[in-house]
């Protein structure tokens, strides 16, 4: 069965269209959205019903605000419907909170180093997706000991037990650029778990050639906004 998996940016306890990358000039996702007149997160997940989503942290990601700021509106948008969370995961102790407020936790490697995507793994077995994260063609890593290659890093993770590996390109975020066909095609061959793509995604043809490749889901959001992609398939 294919995923497709409700993708919410939230920045000030409020959702925001994520475009390109460039994470200081998200707006609130109601100003263009066709399916919400709200960004506030409950009402679109109310009006939206989706049965699983994928939450940003921009606060965290970006180093703006209190380290609590969103964690009490993902908990309760956890209690409406099944949540995986990437709050920018950097330690242990951060990867144990998240799971209080989240079904699974995403340690990206944007701010993730791959020791503690190992002890995550090892403490947290099955609770744990890796987000594979790429900007201008390159890791986005601050660990020195990350490969560059991305398919080296999908072969170290092999090894590990973790659910998904998510292929979050962030050139591609919100862009409806389309998707990479061959690139995630041999990604999807090396990897022994499920594989996800954030990023680019357009409409239901980008959906069905992800299928043909092997990917197991995508993250959504513009092509769900725009009315591209029906929102029956994430009910």
């Amino acid at each position: 069965m294919f995923r497709i998996i409700f993708v919410l940016d939230i920045y000030n306890r409020n959702v925001v269209h994520a475009q390109g990358g460039n994470r200081k000039e998200y707006q609130p996702v109601h100003i263009t959205s066709k399916i919400c007149t709200s960004s506030d997160p409950f009402e679109v997940i109310d009006s939206v019903k989706p049965a699983e989503v994928y939450i940003a942290d921009l606060n965290i990601l970006q180093g703006v605000g209190a380290h609590e700021t969103n964690f009490d509106v993902i908990r309760s948008v956890s209690q409406r419907t099944k949540t995986m969370v990437d709050p920018g995961i950097s330690t242990l102790s951060d990867v144990q909170e998240a799971l209080l407020i989240a079904d699974t936790v995403i340690l990206g490697t944007e701010t993730a180093s791959m020791e503690t995507i190992a002890g995550a793994v090892s403490e947290f077995p099955g609770r744990v997706n890796v987000s594979i994260d790429k900007k201008n063609g390159r890791i986005l890593t601050r660990d020195s000991h990350m490969p560059d290659d991305p398919f080296k890093i999908v072969e170290i993770l092999n090894d590990m037990d973790i659910r998904d590996i998510i292929i979050l390109d962030m050139d591609r975020v919100g862009t409806s650029s389309g998707v990479d066909a061959q690139f995630l095609s041999k990604i999807a061959s090396k990897s022994t778990h499920d594989v996800l793509l954030g990023g680019g995604v357009r409409d239901m043809a980008d959906i069905e050639s992800l299928k043909k490749i092997v990917i197991k889901g995508a993250l959504v959001a513009t092509a769900l906004h725009n009315g591209s992609i029906p929102l029956a398939l994430i009910h």
